[in-house]
């Protein structure tokens, strides 16, 4: 497998676990893969996936802004999350 394979397996892998039991946080990261490439570049996945491993409640909390996620890498992401559609 490719460089460029690997990288559209990983996204949509990451696509696929972006699916959450929380309607809120679904909706926001439905809207964020609507908005983004067929495929993350290996850095923003390396980042994506981190917030990913985080409990639901603790990510909307973090992406709702009731909450600092407290590493300036990961703020990068949160910030791309939170733009609005459109």
């Amino acid at each position: 497998m490719n460089v460029g394979e690997a990288q559209r397996v990983r996204s949509e892998r990451l696509r696929w676990q972006s699916r959450r039991a929380l309607l809120e946080l679904d909706l926001v990261l439905q809207r964020f893969w609507q908005k983004q490439p067929e495929v993350l570049e290996c850095e923003q996945a390396e980042i994506f996936e981190r917030l990913l491993e985080m409990e639901d409640h603790d990510l909307w909390e973090v992406l709702s802004g009731r909450q600092d996620v407290g590493d300036p890498v990961l703020q990068s992401m949160v910030v791309l999350l939170r733009q609005p559609a459109g």
